[in-house]
């Protein structure tokens, strides 16, 4: 679950950076559920409004593999979305985000298993 401010405007900048919409549902005026699911993943975050205890901004620790960290920069690059250079380890390639709420992202390209 993540904090947002705005769950409309959430939605549009997890569209744009190629998230899939699994879920948008407005229960009542107290409680809007969306969840999406980046590319290619199994897992998926959730946001809206009466959902979380969490406060915007709150979250700073989501981790996501990508197949590749210079193919998923370009991609938030050309969606408008400020990001790091990728920062090459041992453990793997990753580049980091934020959302408009300031919730922070790192994608990682996992290095090749054995």
């Amino acid at each position: 679950m993540l904090g947002v401010t705005d769950p409309a405007r959430s939605r549009e900048f997890y569209e744009r950076i190629g998230f899939h919409i699994d879920h948008d549902v407005q229960v009542d005026d107290a409680t809007w559920f969306i969840q999406a699911t980046p590319p290619g993943s199994a897992c998926s975050i959730a946001f809206g409004r009466g959902l979380s205890p969490m406060q915007p901004g709150e979250q700073k620790g989501i981790m996501a593999v990508v197949p590749d960290a210079d193919e998923a920069r370009q991609a938030l690059l050309e969606a408008g979305v400020d990001c790091t250079e990728v920062d090459e380890q041992a453990w793997g390639r990753f580049v980091s985000f934020q959302d408009p709420d300031q919730n922070a992202w790192t994608y990682q390209e996992l290095p090749a298993r054995g």
